[in-house]
């Protein structure tokens, strides 16, 4: 039998061609809840700032797939003693641990249900399609909960140095252009290894491994955490507020998505658990539901929810000031205040709540490496391992592993043009 007929290759720009076994892999990547994932881009609204950014969930999940293929590989290879049945489970759990991710990503991860993240839902979808699958995820799922005894494979899915953050640090880093990010993944895979039933890194590959927490800590602060980045978030998640107000108050707003009206109709909540209508729901939708619906938004007879949706259609958006902690509070006054006038002067409602609408406090935060808490392990010598910042440059780790805060406010760039005009 012909071997390549066993297999369907994927070309991919960053790790080249991608060969997936036939069988179940293909088959729940075919299925509509991973096809899905082709329509939610990767980094939410980072396309506003960096034109290239418009890979997606999908491209991520496949990625991912063929790192944890390669690093299963090289493990065995070392020794470790890992069943086909196991290896299947695995890449099972990998390509589907962002299955639950919404539209835009991480942007309205919290503004369509109260006490919900993304990994809820993975796991909720897992379990449905292991019900469609006969039972055949059972082992993925022990795997992506870390319910199963071997530490390790769970490691691969979600850790300090997982297959997940290998992929999207090389990819976001090649569609943003931002060089300073990018990873050197095959010195990390190839000296993987499991000691004491842990993933570990060979001593040799510790350089690799400083250059991946620079790395993450580079691609927070000149990507994931952008200014524009976090002025655009916050103004699409303020159309979404001004949605939700004008519902509560008894008006209409018309969605042309139903499965986004069903969210916005009613506010749902995860603190009990997800349902299956909840879930059937959440999983139609992707960004399309959201752009159209803001599309029609700007035309909406609410003068607000009007310019909002417009200002985002236009890429007309906040603009973000980082400042010290203690100057927030007086700074957004000063805004509110300068919000209102600026409001009024264009006959729009201008009261308190209305400004609000326009303007927001928050905080950034990065932390490249937990240290404390989940440890990067050096393997030195064949029985001993010891947590990367003892093993490496003690001062420069420990720099690197300080979480980085920044406030910062969000308001209208038109205030300082009124101010000045």
């Amino acid at each position: 039998m012909d071997k390549s007929s066993q297999y369907k290759i994927f070309s991919d720009p960053i790790h080249g061609f991608i060969t997936v076994p036939k069988g179940i892999i293909l088959r729940l990547i075919d299925h509509m809840y991973v096809q899905r994932l082709r329509r939610i881009r990767q980094l939410g609204l980072g396309y506003l700032v960096f034109p290239a950014a418009e890979h997606s969930r999908f491209s991520h999940a496949i990625g991912a797939l063929e790192l944890c293929q390669r690093v299963l590989k090289n493990l065995k290879e070392k020794d470790t003693t890992i069943s086909d049945a196991e290896v299947e489970a695995t890449l099972i759990a990998i390509l589907l641990h962002d299955v639950g991710h919404g539209p835009f990503s991480h942007t309205l991860e919290h503004t369509l249900i109260d006490d919900f993240n993304h990994e809820q839902m993975s796991l909720k979808i897992m379990k449905k399609l292991n019900a469609t699958f006969s039972g055949d995820l059972d082992l993925a799922i022990d795997i992506f909960t870390d319910q199963y005894p071997k530490k390790f494979l769970h490691q691969l899915i979600s850790s300090q140095l997982d297959i997940d953050r290998l992929d999207y640090l090389k990819r976001d880093s090649f569609f943003t252009g931002v060089s300073e990010g990018s990873v050197g993944i095959n010195r990390i895979l190839k000296t993987m290894r499991v000691f004491n039933g842990n993933v570990v890194i060979e001593k040799k590959g510790i350089y690799a491994i400083e250059n991946y927490i620079l790395s993450r800590r580079l691609m927070y602060m000149q990507v994931y955490l952008h200014k524009t980045v976090l002025g655009a978030d916050s103004l699409l998640k303020k159309v979404f507020s001004r949605v939700e107000y004008l519902v509560n108050n008894g008006e209409a707003v018309d969605t042309p998505s139903m499965h986004l009206d069903y969210f916005l109709s009613r506010k749902r909540s995860a603190r009990k658990g997800i349902s299956d209508t909840v879930m059937s729901h959440y999983m139609s939708l992707d960004d399309h539901d959201v752009l159209i619906s803001i599309k029609s938004w700007a035309e909406h007879k609410d003068p607000i929810l009007r310019d909002l949706a417009s200002r985002f259609l236009r890429r007309r958006l906040f603009r973000t000031t980082f400042l010290p902690q203690k100057k927030v509070k007086i700074e957004y006054e000063k805004y509110k205040s300068m919000t209102r006038k600026f409001l009024k002067s264009k006959g729009f409602p201008h009261d308190d709540e209305s400004a609000s609408f326009y303007i927001d406090a928050d905080k950034s935060y990065s932390e490249a490496y937990k240290y404390k808490s989940e440890s990067i392990w050096i393997l030195e010598g064949r029985d001993r391992a010891v947590e990367f910042s003892k093993a490496a440059d003690t001062r420069h780790i420990i720099a690197l592993t300080q979480p980085v805060v920044k406030p910062y406010i969000v308001h209208l760039k038109d205030i300082d043009e009124h101010e000045t005009g």
